[in-house]
């Protein structure tokens, strides 16, 4: 059976499977420089991490969705009505009150995360034998992998980190239930091993692509997570191995093995040997522009054009209609991988 690369091995090896093990090897290598970096350059992990990547790869989806001429037209009353839908959700969660609306966003992202890491699984799973057991000992080792550690995060005394603010998930610290979960945790990654072990041993067949992104997975989540308990290393590993693998995917699938490239507009740049490079400077223009808005209507931490309390009247209606980009992108995402088959 042949290896289930999505473009070639090397450039599915470098930017969808390598990102959280090369994060990783930083956090180990590199702890005295990273104290360093967290305490003297803030404004640079934000700007790089949270912004050229985090907030940046939310616009990838624009390139599988409202740029394609054919994906427009085929789900165009989907990709109208959700970034309305997204807007008065948001809406009504921010006028039960900010805490409501962070704490909803949260959990979404959360279950967006996980999913993410389940489809490239199921991708790169594509042409493994579809038996029951297989995909019953796939799923439970990408669930386990994602599962533990949040249920290790809601269960443990407060981290010092948050995903959007602190205080946002329901916690309950049971120590006794929270080690079982951990046996469960280590019960399912050792099966999901002896599973790869015993097939490679009888039909000498390892699939590299989708056994990277399991154990890729665990480890990023639970050494971002469970292990570490700091700020800086779960941003690293929580942004980096979700944001360059979704926007190294839609490149590579949707702009790169275009079936039919235009002729027309900004498709006839993206498909050439410069196209990377405006594919990654559209999306950090736009993921700046969107947290440029933010810092100077919402944050005023970063940016500010005056007093913190100068839009404060309108936060009700800035902050919904601010994240209606990500929104759509955690709700949209659901709809736009499971239509056609990889």
């Amino acid at each position: 059976m042949i290896q289930p690369w999505i473009h070639k091995a090397k450039t599915d090896s470098l930017f969808i499977l390598l990102p959280p093990f090369v994060i990783l090897a930083v956090v180990f290598l590199c702890q005295p420089w990273l104290q360093d970096l967290e305490q003297r350059y803030s404004f640079y992990t934000w700007l790089f991490f949270v912004v050229f990547i985090d907030v940046a790869h939310v616009y990838a989806t624009l390139f599988k969705t409202y740029l394609v001429p054919d994906a427009f037209r085929e789900k165009k009353q989907l990709l109208i009505a959700l970034p309305i839908i997204c807007f008065f959700i948001g809406l009504l969660l921010f006028l039960l009150g900010s805490k409501v609306f962070w704490v909803t966003l949260a959990y979404v992202a959360v279950f967006h995360f996980i999913r993410q890491q389940y489809g490239f699984m199921r991708l790169y799973a594509r042409f493994e034998p579809k038996t029951k057991f297989n995909i019953i000992t796939d799923n439970l080792a990408i669930y386990a992998a994602t599962g533990y550690p949040m249920l290790y995060w809601f269960m443990s005394p407060p981290r010092q980190f948050a995903w959007f603010m602190q205080d946002e998930f329901f916690t309950y610290q049971n120590a006794h239930l929270l080690q079982a979960f951990g046996y469960l945790y280590y019960l399912i990654l050792g099966i999901y091993v002896i599973k790869v072990t015993y097939g490679y041993s009888k039909h000498g067949y390892f699939n590299i692509p989708k056994n990277a992104i399991v154990f890729g997975t665990a480890a990023s989540w639970y050494f971002g997570i469970v292990y570490f308990n700091n700020d800086l290393i779960f941003t690293m590993l929580n942004i980096v191995s979700h944001g360059i693998p979704y926007m190294a995917l839609v490149y590579l699938k949707e702009i790169k093995q275009a079936k039919a490239p235009a002729t027309a507009g900004i498709w006839q740049y993206l498909n050439t040997h410069k196209g990377i490079i405006i594919y990654v400077g559209i999306l950090v223009a736009l993921a700046f522009s969107e947290e440029y808005l933010w810092e100077i209507l919402v944050w005023n931490e970063q940016f500010s054009l005056g007093s913190i309390t100068t839009f404060e009247a309108w936060q009700f209606l800035l902050v919904p209609l601010l994240v209606v980009p990500q929104f759509t992108h955690y709700i949209l995402d659901g709809f736009i991988w499971k239509t056609k088959k990889a």
